[in-house]
Formats: structure tokens, sequence, C-alpha cells
């Protein structure tokens, strides 16, 4: 069972397991929005609800210039698992400026690919192939970004999280 962790302010800010979110509540860092219906925490003290969604009592401040990190699972979690040269379903990565050129690991190199794409284009750049992007690469933006676990969203959080990033776990 994972839990949401929301900012004071009702922004995202981490999943976080069930437990580490009742630690947090029963030391008055956090108070729970949302819990986990007829499936108890039963402790020396009482029962405890399971926490689905809490709330920081306290804002956390999250710097506006971190970056997120390149990972295959966010480059097809940013272009929704389509290939960015026909729009099939992708379950690859493609460096559009092929690696053996000098292309980098960045967001804006990178692209979903599906694996018939990936091998017909080999380590050739997609104006050799006279194939064009059906999207511009580039780094994702926005506070869901940031949050580690968002992309397999449970139900009871998405009144939580903006509805890009709901899409976007779907």
């Amino acid at each position: 069972m994972r839990t949401l962790v929301l900012n004071a302010g009702y922004e995202p800010l981490a999943v976080v397991t069930f437990k580490r979110a009742l630690v947090l509540v029963m030391n008055g860092k956090a108070s729970i929005v949302a819990h986990d219906v007829g499936h108890p925490v039963w402790g020396s003290s009482g029962a405890w609800e399971r926490p689905s969604v809490i709330i920081l009592r306290r804002y956390v401040r999250i710097p506006s210039s971190r970056n997120v990190p390149v990972s295959r699972r966010g480059v097809l979690r940013r272009d929704n698992h389509r290939c960015g040269y026909c729009g099939n379903s992708a379950n690859t990565i493609d460096h559009v400026m092929p690696r053996s050129r000098g292309g980098a690991d960045s967001w804006e190199n990178l692209i979903a690919c599906c694996l018939k794409c990936n091998n017909k284009k080999s380590d050739r750049t997609p104006a050799e192939m006279n194939w064009t992007l059906r999207i511009k690469p580039r780094m994702p933006h926005g506070s869901t970004w940031l949050v580690r676990g968002v992309e397999k969203s449970e139900p009871e959080w998405d009144e939580f999280l903006p509805a890009a990033a709901i899409a976007a776990a779907a």
C-alpha cells in the first residue's frame, strides 16, 4: 500500500509506504486526508486508519530549479508510450542523434520508439531516413514529474493530482 504525500499547499510531494505515512501522522508532522476504508492498522494503543493521502502540517519549500533526471521510464511516460516516428505503441527509446555520432543521453535527444522503427533507423539520423519527429523532445516540467511513483496512481489520489498527471499515468 502506497501513500501520496501532499505539501501544506496541497501540491504532491512524494509517494511513500503507508508505514512511513503513519509514522509522520503519529509524530504530528502530517494529517490523514484520505484513508483505505476497512483496513485499519492495529497497534498496542488501538487501531489507526491506513492512510492513502496525507498532508504535511508545515510547508516544505521545493527548489524551483530541480531538474527531472533522464530515465527510460521517464522518456516513455513523457511521450505517452507512442513512437516519435510512426505513432505506434513504443517500448524502447531512441537517440535522435545517435550516440555513435556524439548524441547525448538528454531529454532533448531521446524519444520513445517502437522496436521496428528503432531497428530500421539504426545509427542514422531522422533526416537521413527522411523521417520527421511527431513531437519535439524536451525536458518535462511540472510538480508531478518530480514526484516518483505517481505514474502508478491510486484512485483516491485523483482529486489531488493535476489532470495531466492522471492522463499520463493511465
